[in-house]
C-alpha cells in the first residue's frame, strides 16, 4: 500500500521524505560547500597523524602518554566542527547584530593577557592559563572579530542602499576598531597575528570597495611603523634574531638560525614520496623544535615527502578557491567583505607558516592552519569556516 507522498507505508516511506527534504535543492545541507569542508576535515586529520608523528616519542611532553596530543587534537578538531555548525545554524547575519559583544569581550580577553593571568608559552607572553592542562591564545578570535567588526561597519549604508562605496568617515571608524586590539596584542608582543592581523585589514579594505587611497597609505604606514618598532626597540630580544636569522641563514646556525636550518634539513631529506610516516630521522630525534606546533608541516616534508607536502597546500587551495567563489556570488557587500577577511587571513598564514620552514619567510611562531596543534587556532579557523559556510548557505538560490 502507498502514501499520498507516493511512497510505501511500512516504514520506509517518512525516512524517504527525510531524506528528499535533506537532498532538496533548498537545503542547507545541499547548499554547504562541502569542497571547504571535506577539505578542512581532511587537513585536520591530516595534521592529527602529523602531531602524533611529532609527539609520540616526546614524553618531556606527552606525559608518558604517547597519545596525549593526538587525542586533544582531534579532540580539539570535534570542537572546531561543533562550532563551525554553531556557526552556521546561527548565521553570520545574525552574529552581525552581536558584532559589539562579541568584539567588546575579545578585547577584555587580549587585556587579560597583559594581567597577572596572562601567561608565556614558546616565548610569547599571548596566553591564558586557564586549567586543566588548557590555555587560551586570544588573540586568535580577534581575528575573527576584526573581520566582523570592520565588516559591519563599513558594509552598514552599502547594503542599506545608502552609498554605493563607504566613506572617509567610516573607513576611520573601521581603522580605529581594527587598531585598538592590533596594539594590544603589539603590547604583548606576538608579532606573528600583528601581521596576520594587518593582512586581514588590508583584504577587507579591498574588499569593501574603499579608496585606493587608504591602501596606499596604510601601506605607507605600516613601512614607517615596523622601522619605528624597529628603532624603538619595542621587539623582545628573540623576534629581533629571529628576523636576523631569516637575512643570514648561516647566523649562529646552532643558536638563533637552529631551527630554520633543521627545518629545511627534514623537509630535504624526505625527497618526492618522504621517509613513511612514523619512520623520519629528524622527526623521530627531536631535531626539530616545536614540530607539534609552528613547524608541523617539516613533519609532512619529511616522513610524506614532496607529495604529502604538497596534498597539503592543494587542500589550503582549494578552501582558499571555494571561499573566493563564495565572495564573488554573494550579493550582500558585509558577506563579501567577511569572506575577503578569511581568504586574506587563511593565505597569508599558510604562506608565512610554510615559507618559515622552508627559509622563505622569517620565523613569526603562527600556526598551519587546521593541520598545527593548538585548540585556540583550531577553534578561530573552523569558527572562519562556519562564517563562510553561512554566507553560502542564505545567499539567494538564484546567485
Amino acid at each position: 500500500m502507498a502514501g499520498s507522498n507516493g511512497f510505501s507505508v511500512s516504514g520506509y516511506g517518512p525516512k524517504r521524505s527525510t531524506v528528499s527534504r535533506l537532498l532538496a535543492r533548498d537545503s542547507m545541507v545541499r547548499r554547504l560547500d562541502w569542497p571547504i569542508l571535506l577539505s578542512a576535515v581532511a587537513l585536520s586529520l591530516i595534521g592529527s597523524a602529523l602531531v602524533y608523528s611529532a609527539t609520540r616519542n616526546r614524553t618531556e611532553l606527552n606525559q608518558g602518554d604517547p597519545y596525549y596530543f593526538l587525542f586533544r587534537h582531534l579532540l580539539n578538531s570535534g570542537i572546531g566542527l561543533a562550532l563551525m555548525i554553531g556557526t552556521v545554524w546561527i548565521g553570520h547575519r545574525t552574529l552581525r547584530t552581536a558584532v559589539p559583544i562579541l568584539y567588546g569581550l575579545s578585547v577584555f580577553l587580549v587585556l587579560m593577557v597583559l594581567t597577572p593571568l596572562g601567561a608565556t608559552i614558546n616565548g610569547a607572553h599571548a596566553w591564558i592559563v586557564v586549567g586543566g592542562g588548557f590555555s587560551l591564545q586570544p588573540s586568535e578570535f580577534v581575528k575573527v572579530t576584526i573581520i566582523l567588526g570592520m565588516a559591519m561597519l563599513l558594509a552598514a549604508r552599502v547594503d542599506a542602499g545608502d552609498r554605493d562605496h563607504p566613506d572617509h568617515r567610516t573607513v576611520v571608524q573601521a581603522l580605529g576598531l581594527a587598531a585598538i586590539p592590533i596594539l594590544i596584542v603589539m603590547l604583548m608582543p606576538d608579532l606573528g597575528s600583528v601581521m596576520v592581523m594587518a593582512v586581514i585589514v588590508l583584504g577587507v579594505l579591498l574588499a569593501s570597495g574603499a579608496s585606493n587611497r587608504w591602501v596606499f597609505g596604510l601601506l605607507g604606514t605600516g613601512a614607517i611603523g615596523a622601522v619605528a618598532v624597529w628603532q624603538l626597540h619595542i621587539l623582545d630580544e628573540y623576534q629581533i634574531n629571529r628576523f636576523a636569522a631569516f637575512a643570514n641563514p648561516n647566523l649562529d646556525p646552532a643558536g638563533v638560525g637552529y631551527n630554520t636550518n633543521q627545518a629545511r634539513i627534514a623537509i630535504g631529506s624526505g625527497g618526492l614520496s618522504g621517509t613513511g610516516l612514523f619512520k623520519g630521522s629528524q622527526t623521530t630525534g627531536q631535531f626539530v623544535p616545536e614540530q607539534q606546533t609552528d613547524f608541523v608541516f617539516t613533519v609532512a616534508g619529511e616522513e610524506l615527502g614532496f607529495l604529502g607536502a604538497g596534498l597539503i597546500v592543494l587542500l589550503l587551495g582549494v578552501i582558499l578557491w571555494r571561499a573566493c567563489r563564495i565572495a564573488r556570488e554573494t550579493t550582500e557587500l558585509y558577506g563579501t567583505i567577511v569572506a575577503a577577511g578569511i581568504i586574506a587571513w587563511f593565505a597569508f598564514q599558510s604562506f608565512e607558516n610554510i615559507g618559515m620552514t622552508l627559509g622563505i619567510m622569517p620565523v613569526a611562531g603562527l600556526p598551519l592552519p587546521f593541520v598545527s596543534y593548538g585548540g585556540s587556532s583550531m577553534f578561530a579557523v573552523w569558527v572562519a569556516i562556519g562564517l563562510l559556510q553561512s554566507i553560502r548557505v542564505q545567499r539567494p538560490l538564484s546567485a
